[in-house]
């Protein structure tokens, strides 16, 4: 990957992106799970003015605030679903098997990349799974299968369109959301079947789309002090960031925040 618009000496003070990758149960290479990172979401870090850098594929607390520590932010993308165990009891079969986890123990190791950056202070920006694990983690739930628990709704698993605006989220005003974008309504892609339920404590609603899915979160007014920038967005902006400038605004603004963030 790279990209002719950024040259060598930008990156000698661009702030360091912890990036939360996917894992595979059996890379192309090797048969032991692996951690894959799509390019999008480092293209769209990169051209924000960000040095983006994959957390190692480890359950280890250490080594996890060790990562922390030294990075100025954390993206958390999207990726497979996240165990019903950790958020739901007594699950219907027919809902369960819906369900696909990830291998190699992300959910774990999500869960103490968030607690770091809470306990750390660090900016973050949650993405699809990033922001579903996020609300988990925070003592929220999930709709485990939005077609069977909320008949009627849109088409949200538009895997078809993956790289393709294919409904309207609507945007709170004066939430950051709005002013990073600029808009009041967003057109936004779709490639989920899971989504936020009960909405964590310290977070708030600041996107819709029509059928009330919700598709951005923010933290409230009185938690405001708890990260120096905080958004999560079932959408995925990193695949509409170079045809669409107000979602590779949402990369612009985390990434300033994690510069302005960082230690002198």
């Amino acid at each position: 990957m790279s990209d002719s618009r950024k040259k060598k000496s930008d990156f000698k003070q661009a702030p360091l992106i912890l990036v939360s990758p996917s894992a595979e149960s059996k890379g192309v290479e090797f048969g032991d799970t692996s951690i894959s990172l799509s390019e999008t979401y480092q293209e769209a870090i990169i051209q924000a003015g960000g040095l983006p850098l994959a957390l190692p594929g480890s359950a280890s607390a250490e080594l996890i605030a060790e990562c922390v520590r030294r990075c100025d932010g954390v993206l958390l993308t999207g990726g497979d679903d996240i165990h019903p165990e950790l958020y739901a009891t007594n699950v219907a079969p027919e809902l369960a098997r819906t369900v696909v986890p990830e291998p190699g123990g992300r959910d774990l190791r999500e869960l103490l990349l968030v607690n770091e950056v809470f306990r750390q202070h660090k900016p973050i920006l949650g993405i699809c799974r990033g922001h579903q694990i996020m609300n988990v983690a925070l003592g929220g739930d999930l709709i485990i299968d939005i077609p069977q628990q909320v008949p009627g709704t849109l088409g949200h698993r538009r895997m078809e369109k993956k790289c393709e605006v294919v409904h309207q989220a609507q945007i709170q005003p004066d939430s950051l959301l709005a002013q990073i974008t600029g808009r009041a309504v967003l057109g936004v892609n779709s490639t989920h079947h899971q989504a936020v339920g009960r909405v964590a404590d310290p977070f708030q609603v600041s996107a819709q789309s029509q059928d009330g899915v919700v598709e951005a979160l923010e933290l409230k007014p009185e938690a405001a002090e708890l990260l120096p920038f905080f958004l999560t967005v079932q959408f995925h902006p990193e695949r509409l960031a170079k045809q669409y400038p107000e979602h590779q605004a949402i990369f612009d603004r985390f990434v300033q925040a994690c510069r302005d963030a960082a230690p002198a």
